[in-house]
């Protein structure tokens, strides 16, 4: 079976669709199917390097020409998303037949790159991958109107797309109600896949028994880690005010990455003069499980109004370095879901400073409650949201179309 798989970004690039694309890609390559990934020579912060941009011939990855401008800004974003569109689109309806196109969110809407492959080949099947939901994400932080022109123009583009989808994919189950509550008249069947890591990057006996951090002063011990992206969807207003509530206590908040909303946090930790929180920029993929056997929790945010539209995706690593979880957050959401689950951490609401504040109090107090947290985590990463249980849920999916093809 020939499998297209439509992402902007893949490894080595450090984002997290590069790396689920790839884990994706490889997994279908092993089962026998002749894969192609079209993703572009850009990255996610910066570009990685012809020296790293080897391919092997199974996945082929098939890396489009961009300006390679990064996310510095909104200009230079949609500059890389421009070339690649343009690109995507015509290799897409020129390629060979595929039997099964899997496209991702990054960039929104290029789903169509595999409509326009099925006006050419109608028995094609498409699966929706989705991972944002546009245009609802910017509109819910105020970047457009819901009723602007551009609004209903993107919101046709996603019929067109929906009238071909054959399978839709979502994060959790807020985002699958959302699509479906807009489009629902042309909704596919759709199926909950959580996002996941290889469960070969977190060796089980990993469990975070150095306790320092990179730069973290030595009158702390106990380091919470924040780890990847800060954007829109993410707010850090109750996280600073229980670290005013936690000075002179051992506990750190450790923020590695970037994105938009860095610039606010670092203001915010200036402005209160905060001695226990620290921010560090972007870490490589590969380094991230030795900086996590530093951190004793791993922090988690989510705005209210980005639930259904995104989902975060730093839960699954932290999980499998066996990181209890603070999230603070709407209710729902796919880290709210997972910590009620397993009892692998603690969701609060926003504007509960208090009670996250007490919540550490009550993990440094308690070694042996810390530690059963601690199991528990590994245990949800290990029955929910490793590669091991993922990728079936994904394969079945595929298997499906596969036999709707042959049918």
């Amino acid at each position: 079976m020939r499998v297209l798989i439509l992402n902007q970004f893949y490894v080595p690039d450090i984002s997290p669709t590069a790396h689920l694309a790839a884990s994706l890609a490889e997994d279908r390559a092993a089962r026998g199917d002749d894969v192609t990934v079209m993703t572009s020579r850009g990255g996610y912060v910066a570009p990685h390097g012809d020296a790293q941009l080897a391919s092997k011939p199974n996945p082929n990855v098939l890396r489009l020409w961009t300006p390679e401008f990064g996310k510095s800004s909104h200009l230079r974003r949609l500059v890389d998303y421009a070339s690649y569109y343009s690109l995507a689109m015509f290799r897409a309806a020129t390629m060979p037949k595929q039997d099964v196109i899997i496209a991702l969110t990054t960039p929104p809407f290029i789903a169509l790159a595999g409509v326009l492959h099925k006006a050419a080949h109608p028995e094609t099947r498409l699966i929706l991958w989705n991972m944002d939901c546009y245009p609802d994400v910017v509109e819910r932080y105020g970047m457009l109107r819901r009723d602007s022109f551009v609004s209903s123009i993107l919101r046709r583009i996603n019929r067109v797309i929906f009238e071909h989808v054959d399978h839709l994919v979502g994060l959790d189950s807020a985002m699958i109600e959302l699509l479906q509550s807009q489009y629902g008249h042309h909704s596919p069947p759709a199926t909950v896949v959580p996002n996941w890591e290889r469960a070969d990057l977190f060796a089980p006996h990993i469990n975070g028994t150095d306790n320092s951090l990179t730069g973290m002063p030595p009158n702390f011990s106990f380091p919470i880690l924040y780890l990847g992206n800060a954007g829109y969807g993410h707010d850090f207003e109750t996280v600073l005010d229980a670290a005013e509530l936690l000075r002179g206590t051992p506990a750190y908040f450790a923020f590695f990455g970037g994105g938009i909303r860095m610039g606010d946090l670092e203001a915010g930790v200036r402005r209160r003069a905060l001695e226990n929180v620290a921010i560090h920029g972007y870490v490589a993929k590969g380094n991230t499980p030795a900086l996590m056997m530093g951190a004793k929790c791993a922090l988690i945010t989510l705005r209210d109004d980005a639930l259904g539209v995104m989902s975060p995706s730093k839960m699954h690593s932290n999980l499998a370095m066996g990181l209890p979880i603070i999230y603070v957050g709407p209710e729902r959401s796919n880290v709210d879901d997972a910590i009620k689950r397993f009892g692998c951490g603690i969701s609060l609401r926003h504007g509960q400073d208090a009670e996250l504040a007490a919540f550490v109090r009550h993990m440094i107090a308690d070694p042996a409650a810390h530690r059963e947290l601690r199991v528990r985590a590994r245990r949800a990463f290990d029955e929910a949201y490793s590669d091991a249980r993922t990728l079936p849920q994904f394969d079945s999916i595929v298997s499906g179309c596969e036999r709707k093809l042959n049918g």
